[in-house]
């Protein structure tokens, strides 16, 4: 029992009556932000958690190394 178009075309037709295109537009743009924002801070965070364990000479969970590469 699951949704054909015809059934998402009325919800989304309800939706757009209920909140209006310009609400709809904020919210788009508000949600594209928001997963801009959680890419860049993923990157950021593996980079960060990177040059912190080199500092200290450690591998991070999963990292391989060089001798890992030689041995295989």
């Amino acid at each position: 029992m699951g949704f054909s178009i015809p059934h998402l075309l009325v919800v989304l037709v309800i939706v757009v009556l209920v909140f209006g295109t310009k609400r709809l537009k904020n919210v788009g743009a508000d949600l594209g932000e928001a997963i801009k924002g959680f890419r860049s801070a993923v990157k950021e965070g593996g980079e960060s958690d990177k040059s912190l364990a080199k500092e200290n000479g450690e591998t991070l969970e999963g990292e391989v190394t060089h001798k890992e590469k030689d041995q295989v």
